[in-house]
């Protein structure tokens, strides 16, 4: 193995240390046996802890004057490398994320995305998406506006490798995609 290709290889714990300690992980009969006599507080967990029903990621790239790209990932993870998003070099946009929690209480996920270019690490962003309890609802989070570089240096294919994670360090999805960097959005 190259030493080009060994960045995917990097642990993503190499963000700036804080003095936030994340609370103990409770399973969600601990969260649902506590406080049993308030009755009022009961039927809110019961809302709060019901069935989600579906399991679906959606990464949708959002450029003003521009259609919409979504990016599924409900899907087979592994055919998302070959699927190529063209960006035009210089326009801004965000990405948002839809998702659906089920089953247990997500505290501090966290998107990070890890951008290459032929085997060197370019870019990496870090987003605090949030905490969320389980529901039936769709979430979503949008990230801030940001600039795709511009100029024949920056035009070309970069790699992304992607994860979602938590304060519990537990890998919720992890997968590799690809963008082009053009002069125009075709």
């Amino acid at each position: 193995m190259s030493s080009a290709e060994q960045p995917h290889e990097e642990e993503h714990h190499d963000e700036v240390a804080s003095s936030y300690v994340p609370p103990p992980p409770k399973s969600i009969g601990e969260l649902v046996a506590a406080d049993q006599e308030d009755e009022s507080l009961r039927k809110y967990k019961e809302t709060l802890l019901g069935n989600a029903i579906a399991e679906n990621i959606v990464i949708v790239l959002v450029s003003e004057g521009q259609t919409e790209k979504t990016l599924d990932l409900s899907g087979d993870l592994s055919q998302l490398k070959q699927t190529v998003f063209t960006i035009k070099e210089g326009v801004q946009y965000r990405i948002r994320i839809e998702f659906y929690v089920q089953h247990e209480i997500v505290t501090g996920l966290k998107y990070i995305q890890k951008t290459y270019r032929k085997g060197i690490q370019v870019d990496k962003m870090t987003h605090m998406v949030g905490s969320y309890a389980p529901k039936k609802d769709l979430q979503s989070y949008t990230t801030p506006l940001e600039d795709a570089p511009s100029g024949l240096l920056y035009r070309g294919h970069y790699t992304v490798s992607s994860l979602f994670t938590d304060d519990d360090q537990n890998e919720h999805l992890k997968w590799e995609w690809s963008f082009e960097i053009k002069k125009d959005w075709n």
